[in-house]
């Protein structure tokens, strides 16, 4: 049996989710969907990275590579579990209903996730403050340092960390324990909310796994210059030692979609430095990952080959070099230290035999994108007929438009060649055509944006890379997972033998 049998499954993050407090969260829609999942034979549930987001919410730039969005934690099950009231919640205001209003969600969610907090505090049984006691015990490798963090830039007015005073940007001993006495309260908070996150996602993939579907995360090669890893570990970031800016900037070069390249700002990691001490920072997030999903999907894998790098003052990707990276010591160490990796690699871009070479040896599957396909001639990769077995084809992703609103706008050539590969569109319409077609190739995997089975257009697209705001707000609304809907994903699972082999859980609906 592979490692990765035939299955099929969701692409949706769980902002994306309905709910009263204007962002989805991990309360009573998200085990509704994982009902609609299971009942329609859907195995897998990607979402995009679960850390705390900083300005623009991207989930890709987030303050933590191992800590879990405050955001998402449901203030009903805060409720359930008598952290909260029912009198907290009397005066909600109105959200739209189809978008995420992120600094409105802010403005309710965080009083209630400190109210909480308070009631923990001076209310916790004692069983509860064990598991509290256990849970910061367990995560301190991480845990200490981000709470810390995310203390002092609430008490320095959101300064980033290399515009802190040098004592504390540099982390002295002396001013770490003085900050650490003064922001007792705010540390407990800041620790209190990542305990509850945690507590909540864990019952959720409890629930999931029970019925059968495995979770997809995503790890972004790299993390937030303005974050707690770079701050506590800038020994294995590429940093100016004086300012603490990005020395070498990650990136990517000019090409057919951009003259100038991507210039991203990252600090690109001192891979010396990290081989010296047996790649410990990779390992541990490995390790902190696997604690939220069951597979893991490494973005821009090719840097883990060799990566793009733009020295410090420059303004755009184009004057950058390759540099080789230590990907298969990398790997071989994490393997060792935690077995087989359940790993899916993006190696979508600018790919090299090089980079191929490094997925194939441990066996990581690639990805196809079936919107990338018509395009070129019959030599394009992303052809269903050019598939691997061993590979993950998705209709789109979260960086693409929706089906229905890339067909609307795909070139003639496009849609001709579509339109040949396919014989005709259906009358179910074009998402449903590429949803079928994604089922039936070989690819062991199919995963497809939500928005695709519902069949929307533009105004439901995730995320344009090149526009810096208005990304990650779609969300969907509570009453369109029908069972109409849910009984044709069912059909077309079963007949492309993606459904599961056995009887998995039982199915008797939210056990919230």
């Amino acid at each position: 049996m592979p490692t990765f049998p035939r299955a099929a499954g969701i692409l949706l993050h769980p902002t994306s989710l309905p709910g009263r407090f204007g962002i989805g969260d991990l309360g009573l829609a998200a085990y509704r969907l994982i009902d609609f999942l299971s009942n329609s034979y859907q195995q897998l549930w990607q979402v995009l990275p679960l850390g705390p987001t900083s300005y623009g919410n991207s989930p890709y730039m987030c303050y933590s590579a191992m800590a879990g969005n405050p955001l998402l934690i449901s203030p009903e099950q805060l409720q359930e579990n008598g952290l909260l009231s029912q009198e907290d919640f009397a005066n909600l205001p109105e959200f739209e209903r189809d978008r995420v209003d992120y600094d409105r969600a802010i403005e309710i969610k965080i009083p209630l996730l400190r109210k909480a907090c308070e009631n923990f505090r001076n209310n916790a049984s004692e069983l509860q403050q064990q598991e509290f006691a256990g849970f910061c015990r367990a995560k301190a490798y991480w845990l200490d340092d981000y709470a810390l963090f995310m203390a002092l830039k609430d008490a320095l007015e959101g300064k980033s960390w290399y515009d802190w005073e040098p004592e504390i940007a540099r982390r002295q001993p002396e001013a770490m324990e003085k900050w650490r006495q003064q922001l007792d309260g705010e540390i407990f908070y800041q620790k209190f909310i990542q305990f509850e996150f945690f507590q909540q996602w864990s019952k959720l993939k409890r629930y999931a796994n029970m019925h059968g579907i495995q979770i997809i995360g995503d790890i972004p090669i790299y993390v937030a210059h303005d974050s707690a890893d770079v701050w506590a570990n800038p020994e294995i970031f590429c940093l100016d030692e004086e300012t603490g800016a990005a020395a070498l900037m990650a990136g990517v070069p000019p090409d057919y979609f951009s003259a100038t390249g991507q210039l991203w700002g990252n600090p690109v990691y001192n891979w010396e430095a990290l081989q010296q001490q047996h790649f410990k920072w990779w390992v541990q997030r490995f390790e902190a990952m696997l604690d939220y999903v069951d597979i893991i999907r490494i973005d821009h894998f090719r840097g883990f080959e060799s990566y793009w790098a733009v020295k410090e003052g420059e303004t755009t990707a184009i004057n950058g070099t390759w540099i080789e990276a230590p990907g298969v010591e990398l790997f071989e160490a994490i393997a060792q230290q935690l077995g087989k990796l359940p790993v899916l690699a993006e190696d979508l871009g600018i790919i090299t035999p090089e980079v191929e070479a490094l997925r194939d040896r441990f066996e990581f599957p690639g990805m196809k994108i079936l919107q990338f396909a018509y395009g070129s001639d019959a030599a394009n990769p992303y052809l269903p007929f050019n598939y691997p077995r061993n590979c993950v084809v998705y209709t789109g992703t979260h960086d693409n438009d929706t089906s229905v609103g890339w067909f609307n706008t795909a070139s003639d050539y496009e849609k001709q060649r579509l339109l040949l590969y396919m014989g005709c569109i259906s009358p179910d319409g074009i998402h449903w055509d590429l949803i079928r077609l994604a089922f039936s190739t070989t690819a062991n995997q199919a995963i497809i944006p939500l928005q695709d089975i519902l069949g929307l257009g533009s105004e439901a697209r995730m995320n344009v890379p090149s526009q810096a705001e208005g990304n990650w707000a779609w969300r969907y609304q509570p009453d369109v997972l029908t069972q109409e809907l849910s009984d044709r994903l069912k059909l077309y699972t079963e007949l492309y033998g993606r459904a599961p082999q056995v009887t998995h859980g039982d199915r008797r609906g939210c056990g919230v």
